[in-house]
This record gives C-alpha cells, structure tokens and sequence, in this order.
C-alpha cells in the first residue's frame, strides 16, 4: 500500500520537477519570448490549418466524382459481362446446330457405314452396357505442399489427381475394348486432349472439378476385368494404394455417353503425281 501510495502522491518523477522548477527560475520556457519569434509561430500555426482545410475540402468535394466514376466502372463491367454472357450462349446455340447438321448429314450421306462413323468420331450420342469409374483427390490432399515421389515438372505430390493419370485411364478404357469414353459429360475424341492448367484438369480445354466421372461404354463386366487387370489398371490401383486417391469402378447395364460439342470435320485428297515422278 505504501509503494501505491507514494506513486500516487508522486506521479511526476522527482527529476522532471526540478528541472521545471529551474527553466521556471531562470525564465526559460518553451515559447518564444520576441514579438518576431511569436509572429512567426502564429504564421506557422495559420499555414498548417490552412493546409488541413484545404485538403479536407478537396477530398469532400472529389469524393462524389470518385463513387461516380467508380458506379460508372461498376455499370460498364455488368454490360460488359452481360454482353460476354450472351456471346457464349451464342456460340454454344451456333456449335449445338452445327453438331445437328453434321449428325443429319452423317446419317444421309454416310450409308451403311454412317452409324459406325458416327460412332468413332463422337459425332453421336452412345448408350449401352459399360463401366463407371470414379477417380478422386486423396482427403488430405492440399493446395500447397512439398515435394515427393510424384514430383515432375513442377508438379507436387499433394494427393491430387493429375493430367497424366487420367491419360493414362482413359488410354486403359480404350485399350481393354471401350467404344466411347466420357469425363464428367464430356465426350473423348480421337482429337480430343487431356491437359493442365495449374492444378485443373483441362478436357479439350474444358476445365473440370473432381471427382473425376468416367463413363466407357462397352462389354460391362469384361471391360472392367480388362481394364482393372491392364498395366493402366495397375497404376490406378498404386496411386490409391501409396497416394490415397480415391477410386471405385463398376460394370452397369446401360450407360449413356453425348455427342461430341462439336467435331471438326477434315477431309484429305491424294497428292497428284507430278510428270517424272513414280
């Protein structure tokens, strides 16, 4: 108590007393004595508010053309958007009839082997018997994360499903007698590509989320016995195995496959001979 006290009583150190006690002794203080010196403090006091008031108003006055121009901003990227918008559902109207005219005229010029063209090109729709397998990102997998035995070309083994791997699924289905492969709706063609994009998988440029849906039409039962005892097969079942990715596979009686978006049609003639030539 008596330490709270005298701190109480004595909140202005002993030393700082005596030394105010002394400058006011000598008539020393801090302001200045001259008429000079005070003019010019009163100067300097003036030009500062001065410079206060002068910056409070012009952010007063340009904060309405600020919040304008930023609705301005804000209206322009809607239309934009918008306008966007209606571009994509423009073109995905113009590829949807373009498929339609493809898959008409395949079915009135190709004859017999129309249906069998159709089917080999993706240009039709396919339902069937066939295997639904189901490949996904391990639990634990994270964005970020070090190194490990999966790491190549910039890529961590963070328990995510890579580009390669579903190559290599894919090029399993077809090799173990699948007739059309598709991944989460999306139709493989002969030209179709699997890439990536960071840690997105790109399908024909086509950015899918896992878990990954792979519908392969084909003889059920024998497509997934193939398949799963392939050397693809095997790889799927190792990554599930050291990596945790989680993976299921299943023979059903029909599956249903789309069309291609669209399918570019190329067509090649043979090259003419020239005159002294075999």
């Amino acid at each position: 108590m008596s330490l709270l006290t005298n701190v109480m009583d004595h909140s202005l150190d002993d030393g700082y007393a005596e030394a105010a006690a002394r400058k006011q002794a000598q008539g020393q203080s801090g302001l200045p004595k001259t008429l000079r010196a005070k003019l010019g403090l009163a100067a300097g006091l003036v030009l500062a508010a001065l410079v206060v008031t002068v910056g409070a108003a012009e952010a007063r006055i340009a904060a309405p053309v600020v919040a304008k121009e930023r609705e301005e901003l804000i209206d322009r990227i809607d239309q934009e958007t918008e306008s966007a918008d209606k571009l994509e559902d423009r073109v995905d109207s113009l590829r949807t009839d373009v498929g339609d005219m493809q898959r008409e005229a395949l079915k009135k010029h190709g004859g017999d082997q129309g249906e069998l063209v159709g089917l080999l090109s993706g240009a039709v729709a396919v339902h069937g018997p066939g295997v639904r397998l189901v490949v996904d990102d391990a639990k634990s997998a994270q964005t970020s994360g070090g190194g490990g035995p999966r790491e190549s070309a910039g890529f961590s083994d963070t328990g995510r499903v890579r580009d390669r791997d579903m190559q290599r699924v894919v090029n399993g289905l077809w090799q173990s007698g699948a007739e059309a492969v598709s991944i989460n709706g999306q139709r493989l063609t002969a030209l179709s590509a699997i890439r990536a994009a960071g840690d997105a998988i790109l399908v024909d440029n086509k950015p899918l989320v896992p878990p990954y849906t792979v519908l392969a039409v084909g003889d059920g039962q024998r497509l997934s016995t193939r398949f799963q005892n392939s050397p693809d097969g095997m790889y799927l079942h190792a990554l599930q195995e050291n990596f945790g990715i989680r993976t299921s596979i299943s023979a059903q009686d029909d599956i249903k496959v789309p069309a291609a978006p669209s399918v570019i049609v190329r067509t090649a003639q043979p090259r003419a001979e020239q005159k002294g030539t075999s």
